[in-house]
């Protein structure tokens, strides 16, 4: 009995430590009645305690492509997940193909250092909600996104970006940091006297942060990070406060790190801090 149990115990705590974080890519098949016989798939995923969220690209070629969102759920005993496309982003096919809003119901093996994820999808035309013929997916995960990895970014400070108007700063890269794990916690304090800094910042030119007040509570951002590729935060001054320059301290933290920056913006050059996942 205590054999079993110990077992029974180990297996799931195995399972949970299973990190999906990553791009996944390979084929997606149709049955006949689609725009092409096999279509390249890939799977940009974020998963956070078996909560799934991300971006598809489901493409012919580099020039043939739907981008959407989809988000599910990671079963860590059974190793399935479910995903369901919920927002085409973008598209550019041709005009008698429709996109195609799909679920996926996947499961995930591992063959040594190989692993894969593989199983059904089903869908629903955009706009008509006609059936799609279904397929079968077949994913490796690989080291570098075939597409842009995006930042994510809520509607409201989309739109503000799109009418700010910043001024030409010089950017200073202060430092490049180098993780060991995806899931990135960016903390931002003012450094030494509170004095009234308030700061923008973008990652990858996506406004996240918009004129917030440095304390000594922090600005925090959480980054799931994808490999092989660069991620840029840009710390703006929109004011110096009473004590000039503004000047804010980052903590950096992937898994067990933790990495400090101090770093100080003027009205004449920006603090830029690099990250990449190794």
């Amino acid at each position: 009995m205590r054999f079993f149990l110990i077992i029974f115990l180990f297996v799931p705590c195995f399972a949970l430590a299973q990190d999906l974080n990553g791009i996944w890519r390979g084929t997606l098949t149709q049955e006949p009645g689609g725009c092409y016989p096999v279509y390249n798939l890939e799977l940009q995923i974020n998963s956070n305690n078996n909560i799934i969220s991300g971006k598809s690209y489901d493409f012919y070629d580099a020039s043939k492509y739907v981008k959407l969102n989809f988000s599910g759920r990671y079963n860590s005993q059974t190793l399935r997940m479910v995903l369901i496309e919920s927002e085409i982003l973008e598209h550019n096919i041709p005009k008698d193909c429709v996109p195609c809003i799909k679920t996926y119901d996947l499961t995930y093996t591992k063959n040594g250092s190989e692993e894969s994820l593989s199983g059904n999808w089903k869908g629903q035309e955009l706009h008509n909600k006609s059936t799609c013929p279904p397929g079968k997916i077949i994913l490796k995960r690989v080291a570098e996104s075939a597409f842009k990895v995006d930042v994510d970014q809520s509607p409201e400070l989309k739109k503000i970006q799109m009418g700010l108007a910043l001024q030409t700063r010089q950017n200073d890269v202060i430092k490049t940091i180098k993780v060991e794990k995806p899931s990135i916690k960016i903390e931002l304090y003012d450094n030494a006297e509170i004095d009234g800094d308030t700061v923008t910042i973008f990652l990858n030119n996506k406004l996240l942060v918009y004129k917030k007040r440095l304390s000594d509570k922090p600005l925090t951002l959480q980054l799931n990070a994808f490999p092989g590729t660069d991620y840029e935060l840009m710390m703006y001054a929109d004011n110096l406060g009473s004590i000039p320059p503004n000047t804010a301290l980052m903590v950096v933290t992937a898994g067990d790190k933790k990495h400090e920056v101090y770093l100080s913006s003027t009205e004449q050059k920006n603090a830029v801090v690099r990250f990449r996942y190794q």
